[in-house]
């Protein structure tokens, strides 16, 4: 059964080559500790958890020359429908959809300006059992240099119905699924570009302290990308970890 309503962000995992760098890092920064799966099959994915509750996963690449990368999952009932809306909307298939052991069915797409995400169908495993608290993910957040194109996508794929919001000197768009707010979507800020595409999904997790949060990071070998910095909803600062992986934290206002 998942554990958030279909159409919304269920889960996060890291791809990357530096698996056993990543598997020390991101528990010295968060205080998770990880849970290796001991399916020979598996490569060694493992899932973090922060108080024995799951709340994000890393394994090794795909392919051999992927860049490092954090995935967003979005829960659906059916990989396979979400796989036909794509294609009809424009997007790509990446991975068609496939079963992960007895855990669920995941796919993965790109959307029209390349930015990639994968959906989650749960069987066994339902993603995420902790959001919203320092150490667990908190949101999702598309940045793209193409919001038209998005909101007409999104829409047709998910159901989410975007929503302008001023915030400074940008547009900021919220998409509503439902009375739920489920993800965000901005235009690239330049010192924030991924390496492999000016299209990309950005994952946020939430921190007490997100100075404190960005300088440890740096202690631990990460990289600053975005200092911290006051937002409406909190204090936000974008990282790069040691292998160059992008991910955000945001210390959310009370």
């Amino acid at each position: 059964m998942a554990s958030v309503p279909s159409g919304t962000p269920c889960w996060a995992d890291l791809a990357t080559p530096g698996l056993d760098r990543a598997r020390r890092f991101y528990p010295e920064l968060f205080g998770w500790t990880g849970r290796v799966d001991p399916e020979p099959e598996a490569g060694g994915y493992t899932t973090f958890q922060l108080d024995g509750r799951a709340v994000a996963g890393v394994g090794p690449p795909a392919v051999p020359d992927q860049v490092p990368i954090w995935s967003t999952y979005v829960a659906t009932d059916d990989a396979d429908l979400v796989t036909g809306r794509v294609e009809r909307a424009g997007g790509q298939v990446v991975v068609p959809p496939f079963e992960v052991f007895d855990r669920g069915r995941m796919a993965v797409f790109s959307d029209p300006a390349g930015a990639a995400f994968s959906v989650w169908q749960p069987m066994a495993f339902s993603g995420a059992e902790v959001f919203d608290v320092p150490g667990a993910m908190c949101w999702t957040e598309l940045v793209t240099p193409d919001p038209d194109g998005a909101r007409i996508f999104y829409e047709l794929v998910f159901g989410w119905q975007p929503e302008e919001e001023p915030m400074g000197q940008t547009s900021y768009t919220g998409w509503r699924l439902g009375d739920r707010m489920v993800a965000g979507m901005m235009p690239p800020r330049e010192e924030a570009f991924a390496a492999d595409s000016p299209a990309y999904w950005t994952l946020y997790f939430s921190v007490a302290d997100a100075d404190a949060t960005a300088a440890r990071a740096a202690e631990l070998g990460g990289t600053i990308l975005v200092p911290p910095r006051d937002i409406p909803a909190g204090r936000v600062t974008a990282l790069r970890d040691p292998d160059g992986a992008l991910f955000s934290l945001i210390a959310l206002t009370p």
